[in-house]
């Protein structure tokens, strides 16, 4: 069975949809267009337009994506490699999260808080806790400042 193809107002109605949803960055709404089935080429000129137009942000796209995985706990080195993966540049990436409005030594601190509550007794206990905030993306002096 053959795909079908999105024609250029098509694709401009699945983007449109796809943004009323969620803000997307540009490489993210790419594929997902090109998934449907729309001509990489047209899927440019058309990004470009929403682009233009202030429907579509990379910069709202970075904000709105930060402070959501902030307040859920996820430390700025966790972000940053998601955002990467995502197809942004390390370079508005770094400069969104300097601007972010979070303060990320006390989301470490609840994020600590709420899984462990208390100082680690031995070293397994130490490993575990540290284990758990690296993984959710927070640096290691800041993990051994608390911990200690």
């Amino acid at each position: 069975m053959k795909k079908k193809t999105l024609d250029s107002l098509g694709i401009r109605r699945a983007a449109m949809d796809l943004l009323a949803r969620r803000e997307h960055g540009v490489q993210e709404l790419a594929r997902k267009l090109q998934q449907r089935g729309a001509d990489p080429e047209q899927v440019q000129v058309e990004l470009q337009r929403l682009q233009e137009e202030g429907l579509l942000c990379e910069q709202r796209y970075l904000e709105s994506y930060i402070r959501s995985r902030g307040l859920s706990g996820r430390g700025p080195l966790r972000i940053r490699e998601e955002l990467q993966q995502r197809g942004l540049s390390r370079q508005d990436i770094d400069l969104a999260l300097d601007e972010a409005d979070i303060d990320w030594q006390e989301q470490l601190q609840e994020q600590w808080q709420r899984k462990f509550g208390e100082k680690p007794a031995d070293q397994k206990a130490f490993a575990k806790q540290a284990r758990f905030l690296l993984y959710r993306g927070y640096p290691m002096d800041w993990v051994q400042k608390l911990l200690r």
